[in-house]
């Protein structure tokens, strides 16, 4: 059963941007703390960015300045717009969310391909 799906990955150039959106489906997810993570290949999936219940976000070193995390409404939880890609950012981006920051990952979406060009 699928909760959470995203969209807007695709091919871009170095120094390019790309928004990522996340929907809802089968329910809604209101005041829920949201995330997004992504893996490499060969690598562990990592937290990219999210926000809290009550707004609080935070951000991976690796992206903060670059990337800005955002709530949207019940059925489009979160975005994820990304500026200034780098190679380095090519991975799958998966949406997560969670009825806190400890419980993120309990739903979690089937990804989007982000791919950066050098």
């Amino acid at each position: 059963q699928v909760h959470l799906v995203e969209s807007g990955g695709g091919l871009v150039q170095a120094g390019g941007s790309l928004r990522l959106s996340c929907a809802a489906s089968e329910r809604t997810f209101s005041n829920y703390a949201m995330g997004w993570f992504r893996q490499a290949p060969g690598k562990e999936r990592e937290l990219v960015a999210r926000f809290s219940s009550g707004g609080v976000t935070y951000y991976a070193d690796s992206v903060k300045g670059r990337f800005t995390i955002s709530r949207g409404s019940a059925k489009n939880p979160a975005y994820l717009q990304m500026n200034r890609l780098k190679p380095e950012d090519t991975a799958v981006y998966y949406c997560a969310a969670g009825e806190t920051v400890g419980s993120l990952g309990h739903y979690w979406g089937q990804g989007t391909q982000v791919t950066v060009s050098s």
